[in-house]
């Protein structure tokens, strides 16, 4: 195994805290320093390389820039998450948000379109499907699609397999876990049912691109994603959400983030929860 320098310098820190912000919006404070460190040892390791100077060097070469990058993203990158996360969303979601969606005759004849933006490992995603689908259970002719994206592709492939520890379901309801669980016959795994699978699309995005969706959502939830972006990068990236997403349509952010002081065409309907104006 290849020994290397265990201490970044302040230049390579810097250089790199540069690229994650500019590249992927990411904040990298200098007290990040040690916990960058950490996470670049597996990337030091993989590629045979002795310091952090060597690597520093190699991202932003030619060849760095083609295949390393993918690779950064992936290692400073954070994905926390879980079923049924912030569970009063999902009753602003049934009492609130899909009544008045429904009355308006989204979802019946063209299917309520939703976005699940930073969706990690799968789990939100999947979750909204169980909220949607047990909604049209209840409202004959409902349907909708969820259109799922995050900037890292390796955790895509994971929630594209749709494979999870079985500690995982705790938070999910018993009846759901029922209807849309897989139960491994030989480990302790669960898979999501292909009811639900096939109405979720995944696609690579990055927020700090000029994107433009194929279709204007009626719900977008980001939940837990902007508190690692700077005030003007959450600004900019929360103008871009508006422009995604139809007019009466909703944002759910996370509990721990805040619109407070931005002005965005968007008035609050609860705690978190936000319409187009």
């Amino acid at each position: 195994m290849s020994m290397f320098r265990a201490e970044m310098g302040e230049g390579e820190f810097k250089r790199f805290a540069e690229l994650i912000h500019k590249e992927f919006g990411i904040k990298m404070p200098p007290t990040k320093k040690v916990l960058l460190q950490s996470r670049f040892q597996k990337r030091l390791r993989a590629l045979g390389l002795q310091s952090y100077e060597e690597y520093c060097e190699y991202v932003f070469s030619e060849k760095g820039r083609a295949e390393e990058r993918r690779h950064l993203i992936d290692v400073v990158t954070t994905n926390t998450t879980h079923f049924f996360r912030e569970p009063k969303h999902w009753d602003i979601m049934n009492n609130i948000v899909l009544p008045e969606v429904w009355r308006r005759g989204i979802g019946n004849g063209q299917p309520l379109k939703m976005w699940s933006a930073g969706c990690s490992s799968g789990e939100e995603p999947y979750t909204l499907c169980m909220i949607l689908s047990e909604f049209a259970n209840r409202n004959k002719g409902f349907d909708y699609t969820v259109l799922a994206t995050d900037i890292s592709t390796e955790i895509l492939q994971k929630a594209k397999r749709a494979i999870y520890s079985m500690e995982k379901a705790d938070e999910i309801p018993m009846e759901m876990k029922k209807k849309y669980l897989l139960k491994s016959k030989n480990k302790p795994l669960i898979k999501i049912d292909a009811s639900l699978r096939n109405k979720v699309r995944f696609q690579q995005l990055n927020f700090m691109e000029n994107f433009k969706l194929q279709e204007m959502q009626d719900i977008i939830f980001c939940r837990n994603v902007v508190i690692y972006f700077d005030r003007d990068t959450q600004v900019v990236l929360f103008n871009k959400f508006c422009n995604n997403l139809k007019q009466g349509g909703y944002l759910f952010i996370g509990h721990s983030e805040s619109l407070s002081g931005m002005r965005l065409p968007l008035k609050q309907v609860a705690p978190t929860v936000f319409q187009r104006l």
